[in-house]
């Protein structure tokens, strides 16, 4: 039905949807949506779209600058 690269690819962004929904509740969940937008980073090199993976990992960097801002 879908070749593991799409699946990766949606793992990635629910798990940006679910960490970033959460992030109010902990900072850790600030954390996880960093990791989860490198993830979809990932997704976007490996899948020949290098705007959107370079664009997640800008994302990453942003979302850690929040985390450690909110330590």
């Amino acid at each position: 039905m879908f070749d593991p690269l799409t699946l990766f690819g949606l793992f990635a962004v629910t798990a940006m949807l679910v960490t970033y929904a959460l992030e109010d509740r902990s900072r850790w969940f600030t954390l996880a949506f960093a990791g989860a937008c490198w993830l979809g980073s990932a997704y976007g090199f490996f899948q020949g779209a290098w705007p959107f993976g370079l664009v997640e990992a800008i994302w990453g960097l942003v979302a850690l600058r929040r985390w450690w801002r909110r330590g």
